[in-house]
């Protein structure tokens, strides 16, 4: 997930004092800094200025310039980007500024293709250095182009695939790919061969005050100024500058000016987008509108997942993980499976385990990674180590990845964060693609991260023969079904805070679960104890009469989370009679239960319905009213639910 910034606006009437930079870049540094937790890896801005002849840029190979005469003068395009986060652009932005302009477009990159560098930072260039062009997404064809491209001699810097459509629009727009066009007619003709999921701004010499976007499956909204307009991947980049704003539809072409703002779709055609006034101000605007980082994160579960799966199914939909880059040989003979782990990671792998082992007849261990290498496990050639950490630089998961390679196992890292020390020590790499995750309370991460699992136990089983092929596109219908199932819980949290609020002063709360609902109950009382400061345990259901019932007194709040009625072995007819046993014994119960189940009724004081899945899915859903319920007990008591006492988003040290 990146963030994306268009400004135009007046174009200066004198050549300003370049020492003083620009408004231009300014309010697209604005937008940037607003912007930040949707990408800080790396950082650029394109403007067009009017040329001065001026000597090659101490901004270096990231600076690029080009000049260009066209009817209004003579133009030239000033690139700077930097990897790192958006303060190293700034510094070299102060160290040489850019005139002023009536265009500009900034960036702010979390890295898909390619790692965070400094070549690989957004905005690309087209191979002339007249066109640029920013991207939010993933180009899903950009192989088969970027070849046809290199057959033709057109010259590659980066490894993303964003630089495919810059030699694009740039061909465009010179007339190469026959005849010359203008800026929103190239756009319109280039996104019409493009794949996958993005938003895309770009500027051109031929046209100084303009910037033009793009939107397919990836957000971007046009704020409406006084004498300027705006372009954003959300309302944040322009809210310090107008509320009025105009949402593209699927499929459309923006092309703004100071003065103007047009709408087509990729066909051309005029079209009338829907206009809305944001309700909320600056001070709120990182957040999305929301009170809380949280509250934004987990309303973004939905995208969360449906970005993991993006790009991994070819046009069959067959399952593709070409990126993991390990030998399939390794795989195949792979015996044991031990997923390493801390904290809702860990979690997130118990309920993988039920998965992986279900579809490739593997055995799966999950160990907490900060005790993995003080037990002296048992390692061979043929065990697959599966590292998880959103961050990916967790030190208790780097020292075991360490260990677990030193003893000849293979490591497989899913992480979210490209470039992390993680993923760059083990063997190989699977990337989910939640997007930063700012509050320290991890929720996105934890679905996607499931995702992401389930993912590689497909791919196992694939490679391994344990499923057919119609069977893992069965499997890959259901999770691509998912976003909207997470978004049909989300619509329906009103019940949940409000049972939040009334519970704020619980001194107490027990989580239950059985198979694949066991680990959702240790979340949701993670996210409890993390959050509101309560003591919170989470327990195998069936284990209550082994010890863990004695807790329950009069008024204990008890969640459960019940399985289907579908599920195997009966499961659900003994977790609801374990809901019967603590509510027999004064607990107050409340139950998780899918649409239609009424058998839970006789055994709930309270039910909190989530929509019907098969089995291995149920923790994307049922994770989320737990979420939802903690973040809401943790704010009721005044508690900042963003930023927990004593817990850091990333441990670095064991």
């Amino acid at each position: 997930m990146c963030g994306i910034v268009g400004y135009a606006g007046p174009r200066p009437t004198a050549r300003p004092d370049a020492s003083n930079g620009g408004e231009a870049v300014a309010v697209v540094l604005e937008g940037l800094r607003r912007l930040e937790y949707r990408g800080y890896d790396s950082a650029g801005v394109a403007v067009v200025v009017e040329s001065e002849g001026r000597p090659e840029s101490s901004l270096g190979s990231s600076d690029q310039v080009s000049d260009q005469v066209s009817e209004q003068g003579t133009h030239e395009l000033r690139v700077a980007k930097r990897a790192g986060r958006l303060a190293r652009l700034e510094e070299a932005l102060e160290a040489e500024p850019v005139p002023d302009a009536g265009a500009a477009i900034g960036h702010t990159r979390w890295a898909t293709h390619g790692g965070p560098t400094d070549a690989n930072a957004h905005p690309h260039t087209s191979a002339d250095g007249r066109l640029a062009v920013i991207h939010n997404g993933i180009i899903e064809n950009y192989a088969v182009l970027k070849a046809e491209l290199l057959e033709q001699g057109v010259p590659f810097t980066s490894q993303t695939d964003t630089e495919v459509v810059a030699h694009l629009l740039g061909r465009a727009m010179d007339g190469s790919s026959g005849g010359p066009v203008d800026l929103a007619s190239a756009m319109r003709q280039v996104c019409r061969e493009l794949e996958g999921a993005f938003t895309l701004l770009a500027v051109h010499v031929d046209a100084p005050g303009t910037v033009v976007g793009a939107r397919r499956n990836s957000p971007l909204v046009v704020g409406l100024g006084e004498g300027a307009n705006y372009l954003g991947s959300d309302v944040a980049a322009f809210i310090g500058r107008t509320r009025r704003a105009l949402e593209l539809g699927q499929d459309q072409v923006v092309t703004i000016t100071a003065s103007s703002v047009e709408v087509t779709d990729f066909d051309g055609a005029a079209v009338t987008p829907r206009a809305f006034t944001v309700d909320w101000d600056a001070a709120a605007a990182e957040k999305g509108g929301y009170q809380w980082f949280m509250d934004k994160e987990i309303h973004e579960q939905p995208k969360a997942v449906a970005d993991t799966l993006l790009g991994r199914t070819d046009a069959s939909g067959a399952l593709i993980l070409d990126e993991l880059r390990m030998d399939t040989a390794v795989l195949r003979r792979t015996d044991k499976i031990i997923v390493i782990a801390c904290g809702t990671s860990a979690y997130a792998g118990h309920v993988a385990k039920y998965a992986v082992e279900h579809w490739c007849r593997i055995p799966v261990e999950v160990e907490l990674a900060s005790e993995f290498r003080y037990r002296d496990p048992v390692l061979t050639e043929r065990t697959l180590v599966v590292a998880i950490s959103q961050s990916g630089e967790s030190m208790d998961v780097v020292m075991a990845v360490r260990h677990a390679r030193e003893q000849g196992a293979k490591v497989l890292a899913i992480c979210n964060t490209q470039g992390s020390t993680i993923p760059r020590e083990a063997d190989a790499a699977l990337y989910t693609h939640a997007g930063p995750e700012v509050a320290v309370a991890s929720t996105k991460a934890f679905l996607a991260q499931i995702t992401a699992c389930y993912l590689l136990g497909l791919y196992l089983a694939q490679l391994r023969g344990n499923m057919f092929a119609d069977e893992v596109r069965g499997v890959l219908r259901q999770l691509h079904q998912m976003p909207e199932a997470v978004q049909t819980v989300l619509d329906r949290t009103e019940d949940v805070r409000k049972l939040a609020r009334e519970l704020a002063d619980a001194k107490s709360v027990l989580f239950l679960g059985r198979h694949v609902g066991f680990p959702v109950a240790l979340e949701g009382a993670l996210k409890l104890k993390e959050l509101a400061y309560l003591h919170a345990e989470g327990f195998a259901a069936g284990e209550l009469k082994h010890g863990p019932i004695a807790l329950v007194e009069d008024g204990q709040p008890v969640f459960v989370i019940v399985p289907s009625p579908d599920s195997r072995d009966s499961l659900h007819a003994k977790v609801v009679s374990n809901a019967q046993e603590v509510r027999a014994r004064g607990a107050r119960t409340i139950v998780i239960a899918e649409d239609g189940d009424d058998a839970v009724l006789g055994s709930a004081d309270v039910v909190i319905r989530v929509p019907r899945v098969p089995t291995l899915m149920a923790p994307l859903v049922t994770v989320v009213p737990l979420q939802v319920f903690a973040m809401e007990v943790a704010s009721a008591k005044g508690l900042d639910v963003d930023q927990p006492r004593n817990l850091a988003k990333s441990v670095t040290v064991e």
